[in-house]
Protein backbone atom coordinates (compact mmCIF):
# COMPACT_ATOMS: atom_id res chain seq x y z
CA UNK A 1 0.00 0.00 0.00
CA UNK A 2 1.44 3.40 -1.07
CA UNK A 3 2.38 6.07 1.85
CA UNK A 4 1.16 9.37 2.25
CA UNK A 5 2.37 12.21 3.74
CA UNK A 6 -0.66 14.58 3.61
CA UNK A 7 -2.07 15.84 7.09
CA UNK A 8 -5.59 14.07 6.23
CA UNK A 9 -4.17 11.17 4.60
CA UNK A 10 -6.31 8.88 2.39
CA UNK A 11 -5.58 5.29 0.56
CA UNK A 12 -4.38 5.94 -3.14
CA UNK A 13 -7.34 5.47 -5.18
CA UNK A 14 -10.99 6.62 -5.90
CA UNK A 15 -12.25 6.97 -2.87
CA UNK A 16 -10.23 10.57 -2.19
CA UNK A 17 -12.78 12.23 -0.34
CA UNK A 18 -13.62 15.53 -3.11
CA UNK A 19 -17.42 15.73 -2.62
CA UNK A 20 -19.67 16.82 0.07
CA UNK A 21 -19.46 14.29 3.01
CA UNK A 22 -23.56 14.39 4.39
CA UNK A 23 -22.78 11.54 7.23
CA UNK A 24 -19.21 10.11 8.27
CA UNK A 25 -19.38 7.06 10.21
CA UNK A 26 -16.11 6.68 12.73
CA UNK A 27 -14.83 3.05 13.67
CA UNK A 28 -12.20 1.81 15.74
CA UNK A 29 -10.09 -0.51 15.42
CA UNK A 30 -12.38 -3.66 16.62
CA UNK A 31 -14.76 -2.57 14.63
CA UNK A 32 -13.96 -4.02 11.19
CA UNK A 33 -16.97 -5.39 9.39
CA UNK A 34 -19.69 -4.16 7.16
CA UNK A 35 -22.58 -5.15 9.06
CA UNK A 36 -21.84 -2.04 10.98
CA UNK A 37 -22.49 0.33 7.62
CA UNK A 38 -25.47 -1.27 6.42
CA UNK A 39 -26.69 -0.76 10.19
CA UNK A 40 -26.14 2.78 9.90
CA UNK A 41 -27.40 3.18 6.17
CA UNK A 42 -24.38 4.47 4.87
CA UNK A 43 -24.93 5.40 1.38
CA UNK A 44 -22.16 5.24 -0.72
CA UNK A 45 -22.17 8.12 -2.90
CA UNK A 46 -23.07 11.03 0.17
CA UNK A 47 -21.47 8.81 3.08
CA UNK A 48 -18.21 8.07 4.31
CA UNK A 49 -16.32 5.88 6.53
CA UNK A 50 -12.81 7.16 8.71
CA UNK A 51 -10.69 4.82 10.12
CA UNK A 52 -7.64 6.03 12.64
CA UNK A 53 -4.44 4.26 13.10
CA UNK A 54 -4.03 5.74 16.66
CA UNK A 55 -1.08 5.38 19.04
CA UNK A 56 -3.14 5.54 21.66
CA UNK A 57 -4.10 1.67 20.85
CA UNK A 58 -0.48 0.46 21.05
CA UNK A 59 1.29 3.00 23.61
CA UNK A 60 -1.35 3.41 27.03
CA UNK A 61 -0.37 0.04 27.57
CA UNK A 62 2.93 -2.07 26.79
CA UNK A 63 1.20 -3.86 23.51
CA UNK A 64 2.45 -6.78 21.99
CA UNK A 65 3.99 -6.71 18.46
CA UNK A 66 1.60 -9.24 17.07
CA UNK A 67 -1.08 -7.40 18.76
CA UNK A 68 -0.45 -3.91 17.35
CA UNK A 69 0.01 -6.22 13.91
CA UNK A 70 -2.95 -7.81 13.82
CA UNK A 71 -4.91 -4.25 14.31
CA UNK A 72 -3.15 -2.06 11.85
CA UNK A 73 -3.40 -4.96 9.28
CA UNK A 74 -6.67 -5.97 9.45
CA UNK A 75 -7.86 -2.00 9.71
CA UNK A 76 -6.00 -1.19 6.34
CA UNK A 77 -7.20 -4.49 4.89
CA UNK A 78 -10.96 -3.46 5.61
CA UNK A 79 -10.26 -0.11 4.50
CA UNK A 80 -9.34 -1.81 1.15
CA UNK A 81 -12.18 -3.71 1.37
CA UNK A 82 -14.61 -0.81 1.80
CA UNK A 83 -13.49 0.98 -0.95
CA UNK A 84 -13.36 -2.73 -3.03
CA UNK A 85 -16.97 -2.11 -2.53
CA UNK A 86 -17.20 1.33 -3.33
CA UNK A 87 -17.04 3.64 -0.43
CA UNK A 88 -15.87 6.36 0.47
CA UNK A 89 -13.28 5.91 3.04
CA UNK A 90 -11.12 8.39 4.77
CA UNK A 91 -7.68 6.79 6.69
CA UNK A 92 -4.88 8.43 8.84
CA UNK A 93 -2.17 5.85 9.14
CA UNK A 94 0.27 5.60 11.62
CA UNK A 95 3.04 6.57 10.02
CA UNK A 96 1.72 9.87 7.94
CA UNK A 97 3.27 12.86 9.38
CA UNK A 98 1.81 15.86 10.80
CA UNK A 99 -0.06 13.33 12.99
CA UNK A 100 -0.63 13.73 17.13
CA UNK A 101 0.04 11.33 19.63
CA UNK A 102 -3.77 11.36 21.02
CA UNK A 103 -7.24 9.48 19.02
CA UNK A 104 -8.92 12.77 20.13
CA UNK A 105 -7.11 15.75 18.23
CA UNK A 106 -6.77 13.13 15.18
CA UNK A 107 -10.55 12.74 15.28
CA UNK A 108 -11.49 16.58 15.87
CA UNK A 109 -9.02 17.33 13.40
CA UNK A 110 -10.56 14.84 10.54
CA UNK A 111 -14.24 15.87 11.56
CA UNK A 112 -13.71 19.73 11.15
CA UNK A 113 -11.73 19.14 7.76
CA UNK A 114 -14.52 16.90 6.23
CA UNK A 115 -17.32 18.99 7.49
CA UNK A 116 -20.27 16.46 7.67
CA UNK A 117 -23.76 17.50 8.28
CA UNK A 118 -24.05 14.30 10.91
CA UNK A 119 -21.09 11.98 12.51
CA UNK A 120 -22.11 8.49 13.38
CA UNK A 121 -19.95 6.76 16.71
CA UNK A 122 -20.70 3.16 17.27
CA UNK A 123 -20.46 2.26 21.13
CA UNK A 124 -16.02 1.61 21.34
CA UNK A 125 -15.02 -1.60 23.40
CA UNK A 126 -13.56 0.69 26.20
CA UNK A 127 -14.32 3.50 28.77
CA UNK A 128 -11.08 5.38 27.17
CA UNK A 129 -12.03 5.81 23.84
CA UNK A 130 -15.76 6.63 25.17
CA UNK A 131 -14.25 9.58 26.96
CA UNK A 132 -12.42 10.30 23.74
CA UNK A 133 -15.32 10.33 21.74
CA UNK A 134 -17.60 12.14 24.26
CA UNK A 135 -14.65 14.90 24.05
CA UNK A 136 -14.67 15.36 20.68
CA UNK A 137 -18.51 15.70 20.01
CA UNK A 138 -18.40 18.48 22.60
CA UNK A 139 -15.91 20.28 20.26
CA UNK A 140 -17.97 20.01 16.77
CA UNK A 141 -20.95 22.23 15.77
CA UNK A 142 -23.13 19.21 13.60
CA UNK A 143 -25.03 16.29 14.94
CA UNK A 144 -23.77 13.08 16.46
CA UNK A 145 -25.33 10.10 16.48
CA UNK A 146 -24.46 7.35 18.84
CA UNK A 147 -25.27 3.16 18.13
CA UNK A 148 -25.02 0.32 19.71
CA UNK A 149 -22.70 -2.24 18.20
CA UNK A 150 -24.69 -4.83 15.84
CA UNK A 151 -22.06 -7.47 16.22
CA UNK A 152 -23.23 -8.51 20.43
CA UNK A 153 -26.23 -10.14 21.00
CA UNK A 154 -27.05 -7.89 23.72
CA UNK A 155 -26.83 -3.71 24.52
CA UNK A 156 -25.41 -3.30 27.52
CA UNK A 157 -28.25 -1.81 28.89
CA UNK A 158 -30.25 -4.82 28.33
CA UNK A 159 -27.61 -6.68 30.44
CA UNK A 160 -28.23 -4.25 33.04
CA UNK A 161 -32.04 -4.42 32.96
CA UNK A 162 -31.02 -8.62 33.39
CA UNK A 163 -28.64 -8.22 36.35
CA UNK A 164 -30.76 -4.96 37.64
CA UNK A 165 -33.04 -6.88 40.31
CA UNK A 166 -30.59 -9.85 41.33
CA UNK A 167 -28.25 -10.12 44.17
CA UNK A 168 -25.48 -12.50 42.96
CA UNK A 169 -25.09 -12.45 38.97
CA UNK A 170 -24.14 -16.04 38.13
CA UNK A 171 -22.96 -16.59 34.84
CA UNK A 172 -25.23 -19.89 34.46
CA UNK A 173 -28.09 -18.27 35.23
CA UNK A 174 -27.10 -15.45 32.54
CA UNK A 175 -26.48 -18.64 29.86
CA UNK A 176 -30.14 -20.40 30.71
CA UNK A 177 -31.44 -16.66 29.84
CA UNK A 178 -29.89 -16.39 26.80
CA UNK A 179 -30.07 -19.80 25.52
CA UNK A 180 -34.40 -19.33 25.66
CA UNK A 181 -34.35 -15.71 25.02
CA UNK A 182 -32.25 -16.75 21.28
CA UNK A 183 -33.35 -20.21 21.23
CA UNK A 184 -30.26 -21.58 21.10
CA UNK A 185 -29.52 -25.06 21.44
CA UNK A 186 -33.25 -25.41 22.56
CA UNK A 187 -36.04 -28.14 21.32
CA UNK A 188 -39.78 -27.24 20.27
CA UNK A 189 -40.81 -28.13 24.05
CA UNK A 190 -38.04 -25.87 25.52
CA UNK A 191 -36.04 -28.02 26.83
CA UNK A 192 -32.36 -27.86 26.15
CA UNK A 193 -30.45 -30.07 24.00
CA UNK A 194 -29.23 -33.31 25.15
CA UNK A 195 -31.45 -32.84 27.94
CA UNK A 196 -29.04 -30.82 30.23
CA UNK A 197 -28.07 -26.90 30.14
CA UNK A 198 -23.99 -27.46 30.73
CA UNK A 199 -21.39 -30.34 29.85
CA UNK A 200 -18.89 -28.85 31.65
CA UNK A 201 -18.25 -32.13 33.81
CA UNK A 202 -17.00 -33.73 30.92
CA UNK A 203 -15.11 -31.29 29.32
CA UNK A 204 -12.26 -31.64 31.66
CA UNK A 205 -10.12 -34.38 30.95
CA UNK A 206 -6.58 -34.31 30.49
CA UNK A 207 -4.73 -35.19 26.93
CA UNK A 208 -5.00 -39.23 27.25
CA UNK A 209 -4.31 -42.14 24.62
CA UNK A 210 -8.12 -40.90 22.98
CA UNK A 211 -6.37 -37.74 22.03
CA UNK A 212 -5.45 -37.06 18.28
CA UNK A 213 -1.82 -36.60 18.63
CA UNK A 214 -1.84 -33.33 16.38
CA UNK A 215 -4.03 -30.98 14.99
CA UNK A 216 -4.68 -28.93 12.12
CA UNK A 217 -4.76 -25.41 12.46
CA UNK A 218 -5.06 -22.82 10.12
CA UNK A 219 -2.34 -19.88 10.01
CA UNK A 220 -1.93 -17.55 7.47
CA UNK A 221 1.10 -15.92 5.92
CA UNK A 222 1.53 -12.54 5.78
CA UNK A 223 0.86 -10.74 2.43
CA UNK A 224 2.44 -7.29 1.40
CA UNK A 225 0.35 -5.18 3.16
CA UNK A 226 0.69 -7.30 6.57
CA UNK A 227 4.42 -7.40 5.88
CA UNK A 228 4.81 -3.47 5.48
CA UNK A 229 3.13 -3.47 8.81
CA UNK A 230 5.69 -5.68 10.06
CA UNK A 231 8.18 -3.46 8.90
CA UNK A 232 6.47 -0.17 10.61
CA UNK A 233 6.30 -1.80 13.92
CA UNK A 234 9.85 -3.12 14.01
CA UNK A 235 10.83 0.54 13.65
CA UNK A 236 7.73 2.73 15.14
CA UNK A 237 8.35 0.00 18.58
CA UNK A 238 11.41 -1.73 18.86
CA UNK A 239 11.54 -1.77 22.70
CA UNK A 240 7.57 -3.92 22.61
CA UNK A 241 7.19 -7.03 23.79
CA UNK A 242 6.58 -10.11 22.00
CA UNK A 243 8.17 -11.67 18.38
CA UNK A 244 6.96 -10.97 15.07
CA UNK A 245 8.80 -14.47 13.49
CA UNK A 246 5.64 -16.09 13.45
CA UNK A 247 3.16 -13.73 12.62
CA UNK A 248 -0.50 -15.75 11.33
CA UNK A 249 -3.10 -14.21 12.42
CA UNK A 250 -6.02 -14.01 10.33
CA UNK A 251 -6.44 -10.43 9.25
CA UNK A 252 -9.52 -10.12 6.52
CA UNK A 253 -12.79 -11.47 6.74
CA UNK A 254 -11.91 -14.36 3.93
CA UNK A 255 -9.20 -15.34 6.13
CA UNK A 256 -11.52 -15.33 9.27
CA UNK A 257 -14.12 -17.38 7.85
CA UNK A 258 -11.58 -19.68 6.39
CA UNK A 259 -10.46 -19.80 10.20
CA UNK A 260 -13.78 -20.74 11.25
CA UNK A 261 -14.36 -23.24 8.70
CA UNK A 262 -11.26 -25.34 10.08
CA UNK A 263 -12.18 -25.19 13.80
CA UNK A 264 -15.48 -26.80 12.85
CA UNK A 265 -13.71 -29.38 10.76
CA UNK A 266 -10.55 -29.89 12.78
CA UNK A 267 -10.63 -29.47 16.43
CA UNK A 268 -14.55 -28.58 17.02
CA UNK A 269 -15.17 -33.01 17.76
CA UNK A 270 -12.81 -32.54 20.76
CA UNK A 271 -12.80 -29.00 21.87
CA UNK A 272 -15.32 -30.41 24.28
CA UNK A 273 -13.61 -33.22 25.99
CA UNK A 274 -10.00 -31.44 26.37
CA UNK A 275 -10.70 -27.85 26.47
CA UNK A 276 -9.26 -27.80 30.22
CA UNK A 277 -5.96 -29.65 29.28
CA UNK A 278 -2.40 -28.56 28.55
CA UNK A 279 0.45 -29.86 27.37
CA UNK A 280 4.04 -28.96 26.40
CA UNK A 281 5.07 -27.22 23.13
CA UNK A 282 1.46 -27.68 21.58
CA UNK A 283 0.00 -24.62 21.78
CA UNK A 284 -3.51 -24.56 20.15
CA UNK A 285 -4.73 -28.02 21.18
CA UNK A 286 -8.16 -27.81 20.20
CA UNK A 287 -9.11 -24.16 21.12
CA UNK A 288 -11.23 -22.42 18.38
CA UNK A 289 -8.34 -19.48 17.85
CA UNK A 290 -11.04 -17.41 16.75
CA UNK A 291 -11.22 -15.04 19.53
CA UNK A 292 -9.06 -12.37 17.41
CA UNK A 293 -11.35 -12.32 15.04
CA UNK A 294 -14.42 -12.23 16.83
CA UNK A 295 -13.15 -9.08 19.00
CA UNK A 296 -12.14 -7.74 15.72
CA UNK A 297 -15.28 -8.09 14.31
CA UNK A 298 -14.18 -9.89 11.42
CA UNK A 299 -16.67 -12.67 12.50
CA UNK A 300 -19.94 -12.32 13.67
CA UNK A 301 -20.74 -14.33 17.04
CA UNK A 302 -23.98 -15.60 15.04
CA UNK A 303 -21.91 -17.44 12.52
CA UNK A 304 -19.80 -18.81 14.76
CA UNK A 305 -22.99 -20.55 17.10
CA UNK A 306 -24.73 -21.28 13.40
CA UNK A 307 -21.16 -23.27 11.92
CA UNK A 308 -20.90 -25.12 15.75
CA UNK A 309 -24.78 -26.11 15.63
CA UNK A 310 -24.72 -27.37 11.99
CA UNK A 311 -21.91 -29.61 12.74
CA UNK A 312 -23.83 -31.05 15.66
CA UNK A 313 -26.77 -31.63 13.70
CA UNK A 314 -24.64 -33.04 10.59
CA UNK A 315 -22.83 -35.61 13.53
CA UNK A 316 -20.12 -34.05 13.14
CA UNK A 317 -19.17 -32.87 16.86
CA UNK A 318 -20.52 -34.29 19.83
CA UNK A 319 -23.05 -32.53 21.94
CA UNK A 320 -20.88 -32.00 25.02
CA UNK A 321 -18.05 -30.20 22.27
CA UNK A 322 -20.72 -27.63 20.59
CA UNK A 323 -22.65 -26.38 24.04
CA UNK A 324 -18.90 -25.54 25.62
CA UNK A 325 -18.34 -23.42 22.64
CA UNK A 326 -21.74 -21.78 22.17
CA UNK A 327 -21.29 -21.06 26.28
CA UNK A 328 -17.88 -19.35 25.85
CA UNK A 329 -19.68 -17.25 22.96
CA UNK A 330 -23.63 -16.74 24.00
CA UNK A 331 -22.49 -17.06 27.42
CA UNK A 332 -19.32 -15.88 28.55
CA UNK A 333 -18.38 -13.38 26.27
CA UNK A 334 -21.78 -11.56 26.52
CA UNK A 335 -21.62 -11.72 30.08
CA UNK A 336 -18.07 -10.54 30.42
CA UNK A 337 -19.11 -7.78 27.79
CA UNK A 338 -22.48 -6.62 30.54
CA UNK A 339 -20.20 -6.84 33.64
CA UNK A 340 -18.08 -3.98 31.68
CA UNK A 341 -20.07 -1.86 30.70
CA UNK A 342 -22.95 -2.12 33.93
CA UNK A 343 -20.01 -2.03 36.43
CA UNK A 344 -18.85 1.24 35.47
CA UNK A 345 -15.35 3.55 35.27
CA UNK A 346 -14.24 2.46 38.44
CA UNK A 347 -14.55 -1.17 38.16
CA UNK A 348 -10.39 -0.85 36.82
CA UNK A 349 -9.36 0.34 40.40
CA UNK A 350 -10.97 -2.25 42.39
CA UNK A 351 -8.63 -4.37 44.97
CA UNK A 352 -10.73 -6.10 46.63
CA UNK A 353 -7.85 -8.27 48.60
CA UNK A 354 -5.68 -5.52 48.60
CA UNK A 355 -2.81 -7.18 46.63
CA UNK A 356 -0.01 -4.59 45.55
CA UNK A 357 2.84 -6.68 44.54
CA UNK A 358 5.30 -6.85 40.97
CA UNK A 359 4.40 -8.95 37.95
CA UNK A 360 7.16 -11.41 37.66
CA UNK A 361 10.38 -9.85 35.39
CA UNK A 362 9.61 -13.46 33.49
CA UNK A 363 6.22 -12.53 32.52
CA UNK A 364 7.65 -10.27 29.67
CA UNK A 365 10.91 -12.01 29.39
CA UNK A 366 9.26 -16.53 29.29
CA UNK A 367 13.04 -17.10 31.43
CA UNK A 368 11.78 -19.75 34.56
CA UNK A 369 12.18 -22.86 35.24
CA UNK A 370 8.86 -23.32 35.75
CA UNK A 371 8.12 -25.44 33.00
CA UNK A 372 4.36 -24.24 33.59
CA UNK A 373 4.57 -20.98 33.68
CA UNK A 374 7.61 -21.26 30.80
CA UNK A 375 5.37 -22.71 28.15
CA UNK A 376 2.31 -20.43 28.69
CA UNK A 377 4.41 -17.56 28.46
CA UNK A 378 6.66 -18.77 25.68
CA UNK A 379 3.40 -19.01 23.67
CA UNK A 380 2.06 -15.20 24.64
CA UNK A 381 5.80 -13.56 23.29
CA UNK A 382 5.54 -16.22 20.22
CA UNK A 383 1.76 -16.03 18.99
CA UNK A 384 0.24 -13.80 21.99
CA UNK A 385 -1.76 -15.96 22.66
CA UNK A 386 -2.82 -18.35 25.64
CA UNK A 387 -6.09 -20.66 25.86
CA UNK A 388 -8.43 -20.15 28.57
CA UNK A 389 -6.85 -22.44 31.23
CA UNK A 390 -3.07 -21.24 30.77
CA UNK A 391 -4.67 -17.69 31.60
CA UNK A 392 -6.34 -18.91 34.06
CA UNK A 393 -4.80 -21.47 35.93
CA UNK A 394 -1.06 -20.88 35.38
CA UNK A 395 -0.51 -16.85 34.23
CA UNK A 396 -3.37 -15.67 36.45
CA UNK A 397 -3.29 -18.34 39.15
CA UNK A 398 0.42 -17.58 39.62
CA UNK A 399 -0.38 -13.89 39.81
CA UNK A 400 -3.33 -14.17 42.43
CA UNK A 401 -1.56 -16.34 44.82
CA UNK A 402 1.50 -14.02 44.55
CA UNK A 403 -0.10 -11.25 45.37
CA UNK A 404 0.78 -8.75 42.36
CA UNK A 405 -1.32 -5.89 42.21
CA UNK A 406 -4.56 -6.51 40.06
CA UNK A 407 -4.37 -3.69 37.88
CA UNK A 408 -0.64 -4.34 36.96
CA UNK A 409 -1.68 -8.14 35.81
CA UNK A 410 -4.67 -6.45 33.92
CA UNK A 411 -2.77 -4.06 31.94
CA UNK A 412 -0.15 -7.10 31.30
CA UNK A 413 -2.89 -8.90 29.45
CA UNK A 414 -4.35 -5.90 27.49
CA UNK A 415 -1.13 -5.67 26.20
CA UNK A 416 -0.23 -9.24 25.51
CA UNK A 417 -2.83 -11.18 23.83
CA UNK A 418 -3.34 -10.18 20.05
CA UNK A 419 -7.44 -11.02 21.36
CA UNK A 420 -7.47 -8.51 24.24
CA UNK A 421 -10.04 -5.40 24.11
CA UNK A 422 -10.60 -3.69 27.36
CA UNK A 423 -14.35 -4.81 27.96
CA UNK A 424 -12.87 -8.67 27.55
CA UNK A 425 -9.81 -8.44 29.50
CA UNK A 426 -10.63 -6.08 32.28
CA UNK A 427 -13.32 -8.34 34.08
CA UNK A 428 -11.61 -11.44 32.97
CA UNK A 429 -8.33 -10.75 34.55
CA UNK A 430 -9.40 -7.80 37.30
CA UNK A 431 -12.63 -10.38 38.23
CA UNK A 432 -12.19 -13.64 37.19
CA UNK A 433 -8.40 -14.01 37.47
CA UNK A 434 -7.26 -11.79 40.66
CA UNK A 435 -11.13 -11.93 42.49
CA UNK A 436 -10.55 -8.16 42.91
CA UNK A 437 -14.11 -6.86 42.97
CA UNK A 438 -14.74 -9.44 45.30
CA UNK A 439 -16.84 -12.26 43.49
CA UNK A 440 -19.17 -9.84 41.17
CA UNK A 441 -17.48 -12.46 37.96
CA UNK A 442 -16.32 -15.59 39.79
CA UNK A 443 -17.68 -17.00 43.00
CA UNK A 444 -14.70 -17.61 44.26
CA UNK A 445 -10.97 -16.67 43.50
CA UNK A 446 -9.32 -19.18 40.94
CA UNK A 447 -6.53 -20.50 43.12
CA UNK A 448 -4.53 -23.55 43.07
CA UNK A 449 -1.87 -25.68 43.94
CA UNK A 450 0.51 -27.40 41.54
CA UNK A 451 -1.54 -30.21 41.34
CA UNK A 452 -4.09 -29.30 39.88
CA UNK A 453 -1.59 -28.26 37.25
CA UNK A 454 -0.32 -32.01 37.01
CA UNK A 455 -3.60 -33.27 36.70
CA UNK A 456 -4.18 -31.27 33.86
CA UNK A 457 -0.74 -31.31 31.99
CA UNK A 458 2.25 -32.87 31.41
CA UNK A 459 4.42 -29.62 32.80
CA UNK A 460 5.01 -31.40 35.75
CA UNK A 461 6.92 -34.09 34.56
CA UNK A 462 9.99 -32.26 33.62
CA UNK A 463 10.12 -29.41 36.13
CA UNK A 464 12.58 -28.87 38.49
CA UNK A 465 9.81 -28.47 41.31
CA UNK A 466 7.67 -31.25 43.12
CA UNK A 467 3.57 -29.84 43.06
CA UNK A 468 2.97 -31.80 45.74
CA UNK A 469 5.40 -29.78 48.62
CA UNK A 470 4.13 -26.63 50.50
CA UNK A 471 7.66 -25.01 50.85
CA UNK A 472 11.72 -25.41 50.58
CA UNK A 473 13.66 -25.03 47.72
CA UNK A 474 12.43 -27.94 45.35
CA UNK A 475 8.39 -26.83 46.46
CA UNK A 476 6.71 -25.71 43.39
CA UNK A 477 5.86 -22.01 43.97
CA UNK A 478 2.22 -22.58 42.80
CA UNK A 479 1.91 -24.71 46.09
CA UNK A 480 3.93 -22.17 48.23
CA UNK A 481 2.18 -19.23 47.07
CA UNK A 482 -1.78 -21.14 47.30
CA UNK A 483 -1.20 -22.02 50.64
CA UNK A 484 0.43 -18.47 51.60
CA UNK A 485 -2.12 -16.75 49.70
CA UNK A 486 -5.24 -18.74 52.07
CA UNK A 487 -3.02 -17.45 54.64
CA UNK A 488 -2.69 -13.77 53.88
CA UNK A 489 -6.09 -13.66 53.05
CA UNK A 490 -8.02 -15.68 55.59
CA UNK A 491 -10.52 -13.29 57.14
CA UNK A 492 -11.51 -12.10 53.41
CA UNK A 493 -11.93 -15.50 52.06
CA UNK A 494 -14.09 -16.83 55.01
CA UNK A 495 -16.83 -15.03 53.58
CA UNK A 496 -16.67 -17.48 50.48
CA UNK A 497 -18.52 -21.12 50.73
CA UNK A 498 -16.66 -22.47 48.30
CA UNK A 499 -13.54 -22.02 50.05
CA UNK A 500 -14.47 -23.11 53.53
CA UNK A 501 -13.12 -26.73 53.04
CA UNK A 502 -9.53 -25.45 51.56
CA UNK A 503 -9.61 -23.09 54.95
CA UNK A 504 -10.49 -25.59 57.25
CA UNK A 505 -7.20 -28.05 55.75
CA UNK A 506 -4.77 -24.47 56.17
CA UNK A 507 -6.32 -24.50 59.96
CA UNK A 508 -4.74 -28.22 60.12
CA UNK A 509 -1.06 -27.29 59.32
CA UNK A 510 1.36 -26.98 62.02
CA UNK A 511 2.73 -23.12 62.92
CA UNK A 512 6.04 -24.03 61.90
CA UNK A 513 4.94 -25.37 58.42
CA UNK A 514 2.80 -21.84 58.14
CA UNK A 515 5.96 -20.07 59.09
CA UNK A 516 8.23 -21.98 56.22
CA UNK A 517 5.71 -21.22 53.57
CA UNK A 518 5.73 -17.76 54.54
CA UNK A 519 9.04 -17.36 54.50
CA UNK A 520 9.69 -19.00 50.80
CA UNK A 521 7.03 -17.41 49.16
CA UNK A 522 8.69 -13.59 50.76
CA UNK A 523 11.71 -14.98 49.21
CA UNK A 524 10.59 -15.54 45.89
CA UNK A 525 8.19 -12.08 45.59
CA UNK A 526 11.61 -10.66 46.99
CA UNK A 527 13.82 -11.97 44.16
CA UNK A 528 10.54 -11.11 41.50
CA UNK A 529 11.19 -7.61 42.87
CA UNK A 530 14.50 -7.42 42.76
CA UNK A 531 14.79 -8.60 38.99
CA UNK A 532 11.94 -6.40 37.73
CA UNK A 533 13.10 -3.44 39.08
CA UNK A 534 16.41 -4.25 37.05
CA UNK A 535 14.64 -4.75 34.13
Amino acid sequence: MPRHNASLATLEGPDRIDAAVRRLLYLTADQLSLDYLSAAGIDKSLDAVLLIESRDDFLHVPSHKQRTVLLLSAMRHFALDLRSAGYRVVYLRLDDRNRSRDLESDLTQAIHALDPKRVIFVRPGDWRTLDALSAVEADLDCTVEWTEDPLFYLAPEQFSDWASNRKNLVLEHFYRWMRRRTGTLITEEGRPVGGQWNFDRQNRRPLDSQAPETTQTTRFEPDPITQEVVELVEEAFPDAPGHLDEFGWPVTRAQAKEALRSFIRDRLPWFGDYQDAMAEQRPWLFHSLLSPALNLKLLDPRECIDAAIEALGKDRAPINAVEGFVRQILGWREFIRGIYWTAGRDYASRNHLEQSGHLPHFYWSGETDMVCARDALDSVLRYGYGHHIQRLMVTGNLALTAGVDPRRISDWYLGMYVDAVDWVTLPNTLGMVMFADGGLVGSKPYASTGKYIDRMSDYCRSCPYDPSIRSGESACPLTTFYWDFLRRNRSRLEAVPRLRPMLHNLDRLPESELLEIQQRADALRFEWEILEDAR
